[in-house]
């Protein structure tokens, strides 16, 4: 497949990972870590992309706790190509630097986002869908999501509503709807025309520059005095002032929903079905059923040690490396052992991990978090 050369993958690093405590910190966050395969969900993003654009041409967005463990796992990548936030302001100043400095480089540029932790099954399909995507969102002020058929009645993802068809690949954009309780995520499914956003959008510099000043005027403001400095000694210190200042806000609030609420066909909002076999391994439970639906196991046991028994145990992750793991009489537990900390839930509250580690920050324990 041809690489395009102005087409910019932007890589969004920075989340801490925390219902993957006890094994994602701050400083070895989930996107750090390999929890399918021997490369680190990064490294394998990069390389599913790396087919479509040269390394000079992707670029990483993440914090200063992750922005060296980064460099070291992707040494193809100059530094200057992982910009480290001084604060967290969510994915829409984020993106939105990117493409006010690649405008400034490239007038033409393409930026892809995305997420730095998804797993993908049919990587050639997943790049035949990204390339339909890039030459539709070259084609004017298009902005073009990768929508996911739904399998189930979710209620953790955003959903998009697919309106006229434009051809055979892709799909208006009616709106995009909020996570939705379990009685809309059924009326979703049944609908058919419903799908998961899967947080990966293409779009120009351009377009989404224009999208920024017509919506978030201060922060785009904010972010066009910050890649004016960009490649200059000034540019570390205007980063650093003027960034806290910008909005926090996902681009989904900030621009995507405000448009689509326009005329449909106005708002030139494209979703294409992603049909390539996506996870974005949010829990140890996802991770669990990710890892039973590879291995096919018959008791859905994923039991990681050094060798490992059961007995009347079904459903359970157990991560507990260098140790024999027997489970005995058990059934849907998570357990996570490291050098400092142990996790012990069940697969059916492996959600509320979070919450662990905003009891830590509370408590001031950094060495834990």
């Amino acid at each position: 497949m041809a690489k395009r050369s102005n087409f910019y993958p932007v890589i969004l690093a920075g989340g801490r990972g925390t219902r993957f405590w006890p094994l994602s910190r701050k400083r070895r966050a989930k996107q750090l870590l390999p929890l399918d395969g021997k490369q680190s969900m990064i490294q394998q993003t990069v390389d599913r992309l790396l087919p479509l654009a040269s390394a000079q041409r992707l670029w990483v967005i993440t914090n200063d706790d992750l922005q060296g463990a980064i460099a070291r796992q992707l040494p193809r990548l100059k530094r200057t190509q992982i910009l480290a936030e001084p604060v967290g302001r969510n994915t829409a100043p984020a993106i939105g630097l990117a493409a006010f400095v690649l405008l400034r480089m490239d007038p033409s540029a393409i930026l892809g986002l995305f997420p730095s932790d998804h797993v993908i099954g049919d990587e050639k399909r997943y790049r035949e869908t990204i390339a339909r995507g890039v030459a539709l969102a070259a084609m004017g002020e298009n902005i073009v999501v990768l929508g996911i058929r739904p399998t189930r009645p979710e209620t953790g993802y955003g959903y998009i509503e697919a309106g006229a068809q434009l051809d055979s690949n892709a799909w208006r954009v009616r709106r995009f709807t909020e996570k939705p309780d379990l009685h809309k995520a059924n009326d979703f499914l049944a609908a058919g025309n419903y799908y998961w956003n899967s947080g990966m959008f293409l779009w120009s510099a351009r377009t989404l520059a224009n999208a920024l000043r017509e919506h978030l005027p201060k922060t785009a403001s904010l972010l066009e005095q910050i890649a004016a400095a960009y490649g200059t000694r000034k540019f570390e210190a205007t980063f650093q002032k003027l960034y806290p200042k910008c909005e926090n806000i996902s681009i989904d609030y900030a621009v995507l929903e405000p448009r689509s609420a326009k005329d449909e066909g106005a708002a030139n909002i494209f979703c294409l079905p992603a049909d390539f076999g996506w996870n974005d391994l949010g829990s140890w439970t996802a991770l669990h059923e990710h890892h039973v639906a590879k291995q096919k196991t018959s008791d859905a046991n994923i039991l990681g040690g050094d060798g490992n028994f059961t007995l009347d145990a079904t459903g359970n992750y157990v991560h507990a490396p260098g140790k024999f793991v027997a489970a005995v009489g058990v059934r849907d537990l998570v357990v996570v052992e490291t050098e400092d900390a142990l996790l012990i839930t069940t697969r059916e509250r492996a959600q509320d991990v979070g919450k662990i580690v905003k009891y830590l920050d509370e408590k001031k324990l950094a060495k834990l978090t």
